[in-house]
């Protein structure tokens, strides 16, 4: 399982560990990454997603993953969050197709 946020796109960063004697070894800044689930109202159903907390916190400010993923342009989100958001365009048009006929 990738260290990637599944939103932001936030992943593994390196850096040094520099010590009192200024000595230099190498490392990884790790991103904080939840097991979250969100409901979307369009397809019904909970989503289990693994997220940043920045990313966590992007969703309920832009109110909720719907929302957040219809109103962000596709090439501002990573693969996974695209694939999802052409799954909640499809029901959402299967939606207003039943609602016409």
């Amino acid at each position: 399982m990738a260290r990637r946020c599944g939103i932001t796109g936030k992943g593994v960063l390196t850096g040094n560990n520099v010590s009192h004697a200024n000595n230099k070894t190498r490392r990884r800044f790790l991103p904080n990454l939840q097991e979250t689930s969100f409901f979307s109202d369009v397809l019904g159903t909970s989503l289990q997603l693994r997220l940043t907390t920045n990313g966590i916190r992007t969703i309920e400010h832009n109110g909720g993953l719907d929302a957040f993923l219809l109103g962000t342009p596709d090439r501002k989100l990573p693969e996974e969050a695209q694939t999802l958001k052409r799954r909640i365009l499809r029901a959402q048009a299967k939606k207003a197709a039943a609602a016409a006929a």
